[in-house]
C-alpha cells in the first residue's frame, strides 16, 4: 500500500479512494480512525464515538470525490467527524462539557511556554535516553492507563497535537475552541502525564 507519510503518498491514496479501491479504503480506515476517534471523543466521550466515526466513513465513500485538497486528508476527515459530532449534539440538545480552568500546579506551569511546549523538559532520573525509557513495557502500559483516564477534552487535544501533529489552528477549528482553551487543555493533560512519569521513575509503580 502507498506510503502516506509524504504529500505524494497522500495524493496517491486519495486518487485510489476516488477510484473506489477497496484496499485503499481499508488502509485509510486503519490509518486515520484513531485520530477520528480522538475528535469524536471530544464531543461525545467513549459512548458514541465509534458510532460517529463509522457513520463518517460511510459518508467518506461518496464525499471523497468532492475532496479538493484545500486541507490535508487527515484534517478533512477530522473536520467531517467534528461536524457530524456537533450535529448529533444539536439533535439531542446537548453541549460539550469541558473544564477550561486556568489553574495549574505552579511548579509545572513554569515549565511550559505560551505555545504549550516545554521550556524546561522533564529530567530523566536514569541513564536511559527518552526513547529507551519509552521502550519500557511497564511504563508504556502505565502511560496508556493514564491517557485513558484523562478527561476526554484533554485527551483529545493532547492526542491531536502530539500524536497526529495537527497545528494549533487546525485543532481549534476542528474542536471549535479558542487558542487559549486549547493551551489549557494541553497543559493540564501534560501536567498529569508528567506527574505519572515522575512517580514511575521514583517508585517503579504506576
Amino acid at each position: 500500500m502507498t506510503n502516506t507519510s509524504s504529500p505524494e503518498g497522500e495524493i496517491a491514496l486519495i486518487e485510489l479512494l476516488k477510484k473506489g479501491d477497496q484496499a485503499a479504503y481499508k488502509h485509510a480506515v486503519r490509518l486515520y480512525t484513531p485520530g477520528m476517534l480522538a475528535v469524536a471523543r471530544f464531543y461525545h466521550g467513549n459512548a458514541n464515538a465509534e458510532d460517529v466515526v463509522q457513520d463518517c466513513w460511510v459518508t467518506v465513500i461518496d464525499a471523497i470525490n468532492k475532496f479538493e485538497g484545500r486541507a490535508g486528508l487527515k484534517t478533512w476527515l477530522h473536520r467531517i467527524v467534528a461536524n457530524r459530532a456537533k450535529n448529533r449534539l444539536r439533535t439531542t440538545n446537548r453541549e460539550v462539557s469541558t473544564d477550561f480552568s486556568e489553574t495549574l500546579d505552579p511548579e509545572l506551569d513554569s515549565r511550559y511556554g505560551s505555545s504549550g511546549r516545554w521550556l524546561k523538559p522533564p529530567t530523566l532520573k536514569t541513564d536511559e535516553s527518552a526513547d529507551q525509557l519509552l521502550e519500557n513495557d511497564a511504563l508504556k502500559e502505565c502511560l496508556n492507563q493514564h491517557l485513558s483516564r484523562l478527561p476526554e477534552a484533554q485527551r483529545s487535544a493532547l492526542v491531536l497535537y502530539e500524536t497526529h501533529h495537527h497545528k494549533s489552528d487546525d485543532i481549534c477549528n476542528i474542536l471549535d475552541i479558542s487558542h487559549s482553551n486549547l493551551r489549557v487543555l494541553i497543559h493540564r493533560a501534560r501536567q498529569k502525564i508528567f506527574l505519572m512519569v515522575e512517580h514511575f521513575q521514583e517508585t517503579g509503580e504506576c
